[in-house]
């Protein structure tokens, strides 16, 4: 009898002290669903203006004044630097003189040849002197072609005095000063560099150009956006215009040119950029969060939530990756719970308090 109290006693003894289960473990997760995913292929790469000009002068001359602002917004013909004209005024008044004078010349001797051409038939005059005569007009009819020739060449020099932007962009540092002289196609007066369009240059890896070349080959318009160099905050959204046409061998890689819309100027020329060109946009797939995806040396999974509160280590296909989610292949289907936040606590079959945010899927 007393061993029997004894051991009812050990039995009600060991129920009291026995430790209670551990708290549920507190993680935040988010729900698997049907989605679009983009294909996107990244690249580094470099802001590249459309046009960037230089702008030098076509004469030589005195540099009278700079009517530009420097990084001012210059449109096509607005003035920007006038040069002195007057050297080449004085060469147009003396140009126009000479053919005065060389159309006088020739009105005389068009009379000449008229009288002796009806001269000639009566042998009144010697052959000679009507040929002579008429190679005199000819030559006349050169001089007064050279004057023209000559005054036209000096209302261009004076036109080129004006010295205007040749195309709409944004303009540099100035580079000469008034009352410097300044050499024709020598000396560099100020650099205009279109900013909108403007293009990106960047570079991909050769396993993705023949995926590149049939979308392209097919019509179809390749989205590019360009990231700053965190790759967190996008500055503009163009699309991919061309493809350079051979491989850089030292980095197995090949150029691509995107262009931009760019009325913001958020892309400066040179600037180092991050470019992501999208290849084409999959549709009613299945959706994980990033953060819900863990890897080790051998697996990818995720902890998935059962309905009892407890985890599971659930292996995963994972397909294309976007900025925030990732297709799944197989392993999770639409509507599982994966853990997001706290994985780093959690072992198979732990119990769990899943938060879901709200307005996440």
């Amino acid at each position: 009898m007393l061993l029997l109290l004894y051991l009812h006693w050990l039995a009600s003894h060991q129920q009291a002290t026995k430790a209670p289960p551990p708290p549920a473990i507190s993680v935040v997760a988010a729900r698997a669903h049907r989605g679009s995913i983009a294909i996107n292929v990244n690249g580094l790469g470099t802001v590249v203006p459309i046009y960037t000009v230089t702008v030098t002068s076509r004469i030589d001359g005195e540099l009278m004044d700079v009517l530009y602002r420097e990084g001012q917004l210059a449109h096509k013909g607005d003035l920007l630097v006038d040069i002195d004209a007057r050297p080449y005024e004085t060469q147009l008044t003396q140009f126009q003189g000479a053919l005065v004078r060389d159309q006088a010349l020739l009105a005389n001797a068009r009379i000449d040849l008229a009288r002796y051409a009806a001269l000639l038939p009566q042998h009144a005059i010697p052959e000679q002197t009507y040929a002579t005569q008429v190679s005199l007009v000819k030559q006349y009819e050169g001089d007064v072609t050279s004057d023209q020739g000559q005054i036209a060449s000096a209302k261009l020099n004076i036109f080129y005095c004006r010295i205007t932007a040749p195309i709409t962009g944004r303009v540099g540092l100035r580079l000469v000063d008034p009352g410097n002289i300044v050499s024709a196609n020598v000396t560099p007066l100020v650099v205009i560099t279109q900013i909108d369009p403007i293009t990106v240059v960047f570079t991909i890896g050769e396993q993705q150009i023949p995926e590149v070349r049939r979308r392209m080959a097919a019509g179809a318009t390749l989205p590019v956006a360009a990231f700053d160099e965190a790759f967190t905050t996008k500055l503009a959204e163009g699309r991919l215009e061309t493809i350079d046409n051979q491989i850089d061998p030292t980095t197995g890689t090949v150029r691509l040119r995107a262009i931009f819309n760019n009325p913001r100027e958020a892309l400066f020329p040179n600037q180092f950029v991050n470019a992501r060109l999208q290849l084409k946009e999959l549709r009613n797939v299945t959706l994980v969060p990033n953060a819900a995806i863990q890897r080790n040396g051998t697996e990818t999974y995720v902890w998935l939530v059962q309905p009892d509160e407890t985890v599971v280590n659930r292996k995963v296909e994972v397909g294309a990756t976007g900025p925030s989610e990732s297709e799944i292949l197989s392993g999770v289907s639409p509507g599982d719970v994966v853990v997001t936040e706290g994985v780093d606590r959690l072992h198979a079959g732990a119990k769990v308090n899943a938060e879901i945010p709200k307005g996440s899927k």
